[in-house]
């Protein structure tokens, strides 16, 4: 072997070690996650928090989903509805804007990026007032809705870069044989979207799914995300913290699987363009 061989292979090994220390680093969280939901609530205590339970208490996760096993129930539909809007919204406003030039599309493209800058807190209170007009405040559907009008911005920039690569030519055709607007969409465009659809599932469903501001102001007691349960769940002066563990546990499983079943379509529609500036 030579002397350039084994230096490539020496640092190829302290790249692996080095890899392997960061992530044993950031699973630390994990481990203690799981130690202390598989332990009893008297054999919690500060001194022996590392120790993995001499005994496994799945008891903990029963009691937990007992008590917010409905709460994911309404983090499921929410997260699914809000998603999927999001994302066929975002998708309408990505090809219009791409593929159908009009005077202020420039403008009004800006416009909705600005909604991405523009924080929870500074519009809670007329957003508060604005479901309550509706109707929709304590309901399920006035978070779906609170999502879906926060997750446009987004979704529109990411299918607006994805679209930018399509050729323009697909869309002069189709409209040289008489297709439309939404058939252009229904029929050329949509079909090619899987890669940008992908990346925005993840994306939206992530972010609907972690948030709790808005779960916790806009909902009632039958409407009420996980997010919010999972803070119930620690409440009081004496917590059994094997609870809020296991919860914790349960409420990060749907998100863990989307992104084990979605995750190499996740990078391609990365590499495909879907955000690229």
């Amino acid at each position: 072997m030579t002397a350039r061989a084994e230096r490539l292979t020496a640092g190829r090994v302290g790249m692996y070690v080095i890899l392997i220390v960061a992530a044993l680093f950031f699973l630390i969280p994990v481990y203690l996650l799981f130690a202390t939901a598989l332990k009893s609530p008297d054999a919690i205590n500060l001194a022996t928090s590392w120790h993995w339970p001499a005994s496994l208490n799945w008891g903990s996760f029963r009691d937990a989903w007992a008590k917010i096993g409905g709460n994911l129930g309404n983090s499921l539909f929410l997260a699914i509805v809000g998603t999927l809007l999001s994302a066929l919204i975002g998708s309408i406003n990505g090809y219009a804007l791409s593929k159908w030039k009009f005077k202020g599309a420039n403008t009004l493209f800006a416009l909705m990026l600005f909604g991405m800058f523009i924080p929870y807190q500074a519009v809670l209170i007329p957003l508060f007032q604005f479901i309550k007009a509706l109707g929709l405040y304590g309901s399920i559907w006035g978070l779906i809705l609170a999502h879906v009008v926060y997750g446009i911005p987004i979704t529109t920039l990411i299918f607006r870069n994805f679209y930018a690569d399509v050729p323009d030519a697909l869309v002069e055709a189709a409209t040289i044989d008489g297709a439309g607007f939404w058939d252009i969409y229904r029929r050329v465009i949509f079909p090619i979207s899987i890669p940008g659809f992908v990346v925005v599932i993840i994306w939206e469903f992530t972010q609907i799914w972690n948030e709790f501001l808005f779960a916790a102001t806009l909902t009632n007691t039958n409407s009420q995300p996980v997010t919010y349960a999972l803070s119930q769940l620690a409440g009081g002066q004496a917590v059994s913290w094997n609870l809020p563990m296991a919860g914790a546990i349960l409420a990060a499983l749907p998100t863990l699987l989307v992104y084990i079943l979605l995750g190499r379509y996740f990078v391609r529609g990365l590499l495909a363009g879907s955000v690229k500036g």
